[in-house]
């Protein structure tokens, strides 16, 4: 399927989460991994998906001046958006515990962009999935911090873990965004790509 498609290409992860990487696996993608440095900051008048968009393309951008003609370099970022305000990876056990205290009970969106890089262009998509918390008690949210340290994770959770089992009460749209990948929709532009 995908990786005949994709035989005559380089495909390039740019992201050190182990749980994209795993994603790529999964969709029987031959894949090298390359990680640059950069400084995730986004002009403060992006909004939701245009802030994911923002930083993939950003980090797309790193590699623009060595990408071959057979290359393509994947990029993406991932936000929760709640209260209209974006919710990165927490700096400390207090900011994990705000996020997640502040969210529970409510509906928050899960924004993943996901920037192809070629030689040529970029092309990006974005993926939003709604999900739905509990009534998270003190103790549950301190069990978590201390048991998960989920420090790597938009948002302070990861769906796939303890929280998630025992807290998320509906989820609308793309699991496996939540998780960090809008799987479907990297297949769905690699096949655009590559007709």
């Amino acid at each position: 399927m995908l990786k005949e498609k994709l035989k005559n290409y380089e495909i390039i992860l740019a992201s050190g989460s182990p749980r994209r990487q795993e994603y790529f696996r999964q969709l029987d993608i031959d894949f090298k991994i390359k990680l640059k440095e950069i400084e995730e900051i986004y002009p403060p008048n992006l909004k939701a998906s245009e802030i994911t968009d923002y930083l993939a393309e950003l980090k797309g951008k790193a590699f623009l001046s060595e990408i071959k003609p057979i290359q393509i370099v994947v990029t993406s970022d991932t936000i929760v958006w709640y209260n209209n305000q974006a919710l990165g990876k927490p700096k400390d056990k207090q900011e994990a515990f705000n996020m997640l205290n502040a969210m529970s009970g409510e509906w928050h969106d899960v924004i993943t962009s996901v920037c192809f890089n070629l030689s040529t262009t970029q092309l990006t998509k974005s993926c939003t999935t709604k999900v739905k918390f509990k009534e998270l008690a003190t103790a549950e949210i301190d069990y978590y911090i201390e048991n998960y340290k989920p420090y790597d994770k938009a948002g302070a959770y990861g769906i796939q873990e303890w929280i998630g089992l025992i807290a998320i009460e509906e989820v609308q749209g793309s699991y496996a965004n939540v998780v960090g990948l809008p799987t479907h929709l990297v297949y769905k532009m690699f096949n655009e790509l590559i007709e």
